[in-house]
């Protein structure tokens, strides 16, 4: 997915008015292969698992946020061990996946059924969330005719319950927040 949205701004990257990719298409660079050329999209898992063959000199950048399935996985599995890498997390990492476990310093993971070490930097770069904050999820929520039924699935228990007292008292919508691993029926 994030391979298709990368070329969907690709492809109209002459229309986009924000300053910086005005520069960009000024200085002649009118798409992403010309600004960033030693990038290498990787859309099969072949593409994906050669990559793990490169021994230094690379940024991978991948996808998974949360670090609880997909292709970073693997990457980890080649790479979390040897201390000359770097893990960065751009994103919120929610309680009880790999990711907060990394961010907040587990030392000993285990994937794929095995034990890893982790000797590379674990580093965080906060703001980048693509996340609504709450008063945006308020607006959004009253912004439906009539009162919606709403499940509160994404997020911290506290910030969850939070937001569900704050959509009863403000707006008057209910919601719930199931339990981990319930199922949801509409």
């Amino acid at each position: 997915m994030a391979i298709a949205v990368t070329e969907v701004y690709d492809r109209w990257l002459h229309i986009m008015d924000d300053d910086d990719v005005r520069c960009l298409t000024e200085a002649g660079r009118d798409s992403l292969a010309k600004f960033l050329p030693n990038l290498k999209l990787c859309r099969s898992a072949e593409e994906s698992m050669a990559i793990n063959k490169i021994k230094h000199g690379a940024i991978i950048i991948a996808g998974s946020g949360m670090c609880t399935g997909g292709r970073i996985r693997h990457h980890f599995k080649h790479r979390i061990w040897r201390e000359e890498n770097a893990v960065i997390f751009i994103g919120f990492q929610a309680q009880g996946t790999l990711g907060r476990l990394l961010v907040d310093g587990r030392r000993d993971i285990k994937m794929f059924g095995d034990e890893f070490k982790v000797r590379a930097r674990i580093e965080t770069i906060g703001g980048l969330s693509a996340h609504a904050g709450q008063t945006a999820l308020m607006e959004w929520a009253a912004g439906f005719d009539g009162k919606p039924k709403l499940v509160l699935i994404h997020g911290e228990a506290t910030a969850l319950d939070a937001l569900s007292q704050k959509l009863w008292l403000d707006k008057g919508i209910r919601s719930d927040i199931p339990a981990p691993g319930s199922s949801i029926v509409f």
